[in-house]
C-alpha cells in the first residue's frame, strides 16, 4: 500500500481543519527528532519541535484540533495488549540502560504534561478524552468532514469520508509554495476507505471484519489457538500473501454478518465449540470498535462544555460531574479514570538500574494519597456493580519483568472528612494542607521560592527523604542547577532585557553532545525524582492547584544534569558556574535554602545540622538522608543575630510569569559554599530573596 498510488494519493494540504491524534503526534515528534531517551529526556528541545510543527500548520492556514488519550478502555478488553506493551517498554528501557541503540523508544516521564502545556501556550485547541481517543477522533472527523492525522492503523478501517493522513507521509518540515503564488501547503499522502475498497473490489462494510481477522488491539485469533490459512486464497507469494488472500476471500460478501458467519463456519471445521464461542466473542468485540457513536468533542470545541453525565456509558458515571470538563481540558490526570473504573494503574517505565527497585516505588506514598482521595469518597448514590475498594492494583517493573501488587489507598488527616464529589469546593487552605502534608513540607519552607517553582522544590524535599539509594550532594546540586538553567531559558524566551546570558551560556556549554555515556546510579536517582514530580502534579491537579503548576519543559534536561553531576564530582563548584549572574545565584540559594529548612524540620531530631541535643525518632526516617547529611552540614542555615528578629515579607501567593529580585530583611543568612573572594556579588551581605 505504501507504494500504491491508487490507494495513497499525493495531496497538498492547506486551508483546512485537521483532527490530530495527539498521543501519536507526541510520540512521532519526540522519537523522530532524535531526542535523548537514556538520561530522562530533554523537554525543552521537545517543546521546540512542537512549536515548529504547529507553526508549519499555521503557515499553511491549517486549523488543528488535537485529541489525546485519556484513561484505558472501560470495557477492559485491551488489558492483555496493555500488559504486553508495558513489558515491551521495560525491555526497551533495559536495552538502553546497557547502551544498546535502535531497540525502540522510551518516552520521558513528563512528556504528556509538557505536550499539553505547550498546546495551551500556543492556543492550539485540544481535548483529552475520558478514555481512549480513536473512536472520538474518527467520529469528529466524520462530523466535520475533515481529515485525520495519525499513524494508528485503525484509521485505515474507520469510515472517514475526508480521509486519513499517515504521519509517515506528512512532510510538515517541507512546507512548499505553489508556483506563481504565495500560497503555502504541506505535501502529504491521503488514504480513504473508498480508494482501498475500490482497488481490492470489496464492500466497505466488511473492512472491520478484515481488521478483526488480521488481529487488532482487541482480538488476536492465533492467541486463541485458531489458525486460518488465508494464503490459499492468494496468487501472491511472500509476506503479503495472507493479506491478499483474506481480501480476495472477503470480496464475495456484501455485509458484516454474512462475512462473520462464513468465518465462523471455517473456524468450526477444525476447532471445538469452546474455541468457536471465544472466537465469535473476540471478533464481535474487535468489529464493534469501528462503529462510530456520536462524539461529545464537537460540543466541547464549539461551546466549551463537557459531556453530560446522561450521555456517558453507565460505567463512566462513577466519575463526579465536576470532573468531566476538567478531564476533557486536560487539567485533571487521566489516571484517575483507571483508578475509579478499573482499580488499576499501569506505571510508566524509564531507563534506570534494573537491579534496583523500580523508581516508581519512591513516589508510591504520594499515589496512595491520590487513591485515598479518589476511593475514600466514592459516590454513595452511584449504582455501580463494582464493589467498593480500598486498594489499587499497580503494575510496574521488578527486575526486568512486569509485576503487580495491591497498594492501599491512604487519606491524610487533613482529608479524612472529604468527599470526592465536593473536593473542588474544599477551602484552598485545606487543599494546600493536604498537598504539603503528603510531601512533608511546610508552607513557610517554600515562602522564599518563586511561586511557579514551589512545587518542584517541594518534590525535591520529598525525594531526598524517600529516594533509594539516597542521592549524594552533586546529584542534588546538579538538579538545582538544571532548574536554574530552565528558568533562565524561560526568562530569555519570554522577556526582553535579559541580563544573565553568561551563566546560561556556561551551563549550555556543558550539555552532552553526540554519543552519551550513562551513569545508571544517576539515571536511577533522577528517574525517581521525575516519578515523584509526575505524581505530585497529579495530586496538585486533583486538589485544584493549591500550588501553581510549573512549566514542565523547563524543569529537567537530562543531557545537562547528568553532565553536571560528572563535573561536580570532579571538583567543579556551583559558584564557578553562577559567576556573573546575581539572579541565578540567588535563585539557586533560595531553592537550596528551602530544601535545607525542610531537612532541618525532618532531620534535626536525628542528626542535627547545627550543634544541639539529639532526640529520638523512628529509624526509618533517618536512613534515606544519612549519607547526605554530612555534605549538607556545611550548607546549613545559621542564625544571624545582627539582623534582629523582624519578620520578612513573603512572596506573593498569586502566580507570576517571572521573578524580580527584591531585598527582604530576614533572621537568616546563608552559609553557602560559594567562594566569596572569587565572586564579589556573593560576598555582600544580602537578605533572603523574595519575588514579585
Amino acid at each position: 500500500m505504501e507504494e500504491n498510488g491508487n490507494i495513497l494519493k499525493d495531496v497538498h494540504l492547506r486551508n483546512s481543519k485537521l483532527i490530530i491524534d495527539g498521543s501519536n503526534l507526541f510520540n512521532l515528534l519526540y522519537f523522530n527528532s532524535g531526542l535523548d531517551q537514556s538520561h530522562g529526556g530533554d523537554y525543552d528541545a521537545f517543546e521546540d519541535q512542537v512549536c515548529k510543527f504547529f507553526k508549519a500548520l499555521r503557515d499553511c492556514d491549517i486549523d488543528p484540533f488535537v485529541i489525546v488519550d485519556g484513561g484505558s478502555d472501560y470495557t477492559d478488553k485491551k488489558f492483555e495488549t496493555l500488559k504486553e506493551r508495558a513489558q515491551s517498554r521495560i525491555n526497551r528501557a533495559n536495552s538502553l540502560s546497557m547502551g544498546l541503540q535502535g531497540s525502540g523508544g522510551v518516552l520521558p516521564t513528563l512528556i504528556k504534561h509538557v505536550f499539553k502545556q505547550v498546546l495551551s501556550s500556543l492556543k492550539v485547541p485540544f481535548a483529552q478524552c475520558i478514555c481512549e481517543a480513536d473512536q472520538d477522533i474518527a467520529s469528529l472527523a466524520r462530523s466535520w468532514n475533515c481529515p485525520v492525522l495519525s499513524n494508528d492503523s485503525d484509521f485505515y478501517i474507520f469510515d472517514i469520508q475526508a480521509g486519513f493522513l499517515p504521519t509517515s507521509h506528512f512532510h510538515w518540515q517541507k512546507v512548499s509554495v505553489q508556483r506563481g503564488s504565495s500560497i503555502r501547503y504541506i505535501p502529504c499522502k491521503l488514504y480513504t476507505t473508498t480508494s482501498f475498497c475500490r482497488h481490492f473490489n470489496i464492500n466497505r462494510q466488511v473492512l472491520p471484519v478484515f481488521a478483526a481477522m488480521l488481529g487488532n488491539d482487541y482480538v488476536k485469533l492465533h492467541n486463541m489457538g485458531v489458525s486460518l490459512r488465508w494464503e490459499e486464497y492468494s496468487s501472491m507469494e511472500g509476506r503479503f500473501a495472507r493479506f491478499d488472500g483474506l481480501l480476495n476471500w472477503l470480496a464475495r460478501f456484501q455485509g458484516q454478518e454474512e462475512a462473520l458467519d462464513s468465518v465462523l463456519r471455517l473456524i468450526v471445521h477444525g476447532n471445538n465449540r469452546q474455541k468457536m464461542d471465544a472466537a465469535l466473542q473476540g471478533l464481535s468485540l474487535g468489529i464493534e470498535e469501528y462503529h462510530l457513536p456520536p462524539s461529545c468533542l464537537e460540543r466541547f470545541f464549539n461551546d466549551g462544555v463537557g459531556p453530560g453525565p446522561g450521555h456517558l456509558p453507565e460505567p463512566l458515571r462513577v466519575l463526579p460531574d465536576w470532573t468531566l470538563l476538567p478531564l476533557m481540558k486536560g487539567s485533571l490526570p487521566s489516571c484517575m479514570v483507571d483508578v475509579l473504573l478499573l482499580g488499576r494503574v499501569m506505571q510508566g517505565t524509564q531507563v534506570e538500574d534494573p537491579h534496583l527497585p523500580c523508581g516508581n516505588n519512591t513516589s508510591r506514598p504520594v499515589r496512595q494519597v491520590l487513591y485515598g482521595l479518589l476511593l475514600g469518597g466514592r459516590r454513595a448514590g452511584h449504582s455501580s456493580q463494582r464493589p467498593p475498594v480500598n486498594n489499587v492494583e499497580e503494575y510496574y517493573r521488578e527486575g526486568q519483568n512486569l509485576t503487580s501488587s495491591m497498594v492501599e489507598a491512604v487519606l491524610p488527616s487533613a482529608a479524612e472528612q472529604m468527599q470526592l464529589d465536593t473536593l473542588h469546593h474544599a477551602p484552598r487552605s485545606v487543599q494546600l494542607k493536604i498537598f504539603l502534608e503528603t510531601l512533608g513540607v511546610s508552607q513557610s519552607t517554600l515562602s522564599s521560592v518563586p511561586p511557579h517553582l514551589r512545587l518542584p522544590v517541594a518534590v525535591t524535599c520529598y525525594w531526598l527523604r524517600h529516594a533509594h539509594p539516597p542521592p549524594d550532594l552533586p546529584v542534588l546540586q546538579a538538579l538545582l542547577l538544571g532548574l536554574v538553567y530552565g528558568e533562565l531559558c524561560r526568562q530569555r524566551k519570554s522577556r526582553r532585557g535579559f541580563m544573565e546570558g553568561p551563566v546560561l551560556e556556561r551551563l549550555r556549554g556543558l550539555i552532552q553532545r553526540g554519543r552519551r555515556s550513562l551513569d545508571l546510579g544517576v539515571a536511577h536517582a533522577y528517574s525517581q525524582w521525575q516519578c515523584c514530580l509526575r505524581e505530585s502534579l497529579h495530586l496538585n491537579q486533583l486538589l485544584c492547584l493549591p500550588l501553581a503548576e510549573p512549566q514542565c519543559a523547563w524543569l529537567y534536561k537530562g543531557t545537562l544534569v547528568h553532565q553536571l553531576v560528572t563535573k561536580l564530582r570532579g571538583g567543579l563548584t556551583p559558584d564557578s558556574l553562577l559567576i556573573g549572574g546575581p539572579c541565578s545565584g540567588q535563585l539557586y540559594r533560595a531553592m537550596l535554602g528551602a530544601i535545607l529548612n525542610s531537612h532541618d524540620a525532618h532531620e534535626a531530631a536525628v542528626i542535627p545540622l547545627v550543634s544541639g541535643p539529639r532526640r529520638a525518632t523512628h529509624p526509618s526516617l533517618t536512613q534515606p538522608l544519612d549519607d547526605l547529611t554530612a555534605s549538607l552540614h556545611i550548607l546549613a542555615l545559621e542564625e544571624d543575630d545582627d539582623d534582629g528578629a523582624g519578620g520578612g515579607s513573603k512572596a506573593k501567593p498569586e502566580d507570576d510569569l517571572g521573578w524580580t529580585l527584591v531585598s527582604v530583611r530576614t533572621r537568616h543568612k546563608s552559609k553557602d559554599r560559594f567562594k566569596r573572594n572569587r565572586n564579589p556579588e556573593f560576598s555582600r551581605k544580602q537578605g533572603r530573596i523574595g519575588w514579585e
